[in-house]
């Protein structure tokens, strides 16, 4: 493992996507342990990427237009349902008043885990970024390319973990100013909303 390796996938976990905007929305709306859940989630969504790149399943996924449409539309689909589920207020990311007197919305850790994976899990241009981006960091003619690009991924994953929980944990810091303030709450909810239904639209354009 070099340095270069580290720098760039930090750069790369760093860059806003759709984990960071879950484990955002997850701070604001649910608080900090959720956002840690969230983080978990996108970070397991990753594993199945990792092993279809190490299989090479990803370059099928990359020469079949028909599988590689079917799971970008699922993707699609699902971030607008998590944009319509945010500007609803209710599903995973509904606002907790949890420890108020109003009582609220119970923290539930498996459906905030499992969307955290979804997300991940219905991007097929992470597959397609394992294959292109782990090989320039391993021998691929040694007898342990194998291991070395597992051992790769760990790394990668460890930082997404550690990253994205940051980002929530921030933005959970923040969660008693902007729950106080209806409007605020209420704008911030929209904007979530918004993100991820321009990630949704992104993914749409996106080719192999």
């Amino acid at each position: 493992m070099t340095m270069e390796f580290l720098i760039t996938t930090l750069i790369v976990v760093l860059l806003p996507g759709t984990g960071v905007i879950y484990t955002l929305a997850a701070g604001l709306t649910q608080g900090a342990r959720a956002s840690v859940l969230a983080a978990f989630g996108c970070t397991l969504g990753i594993v199945p990427h990792v092993a279809a790149s190490v299989a090479g399943l990803a370059a099928l996924l990359h020469a079949s237009a028909l599988a590689f449409q079917v799971i970008k539309y699922l993707g699609v689909a699902y971030l607008c349902y998590m944009a319509w589920q945010m500007w609803r207020d209710t599903g995973t990311l509904a606002i907790s008043t949890e420890g108020s007197e109003t009582g609220g919305t119970r923290l539930e850790p498996l459906r905030i885990i499992t969307a955290g994976i979804l997300l991940n899990l219905l991007n097929p241009k992470l597959t397609l970024f394992f294959l292109a981006f782990m090989p320039q960091f391993v021998d691929v003619g040694a007898a342990n390319a194998t291991v070395q690009m597992l051992g790769l991924a760990g790394v990668f994953m460890g930082l997404t973990f550690i990253v994205f929980a940051l980002y929530g944990v921030l933005a959970a810091q923040a969660r008693d100013h902007v729950i106080s303030r209806p409007l605020v709450m209420q704008r911030v909810k929209r904007s979530f909303a918004a993100a991820f239904g321009l990630m949704g639209l992104k993914l749409a354009l996106a080719e192999r």
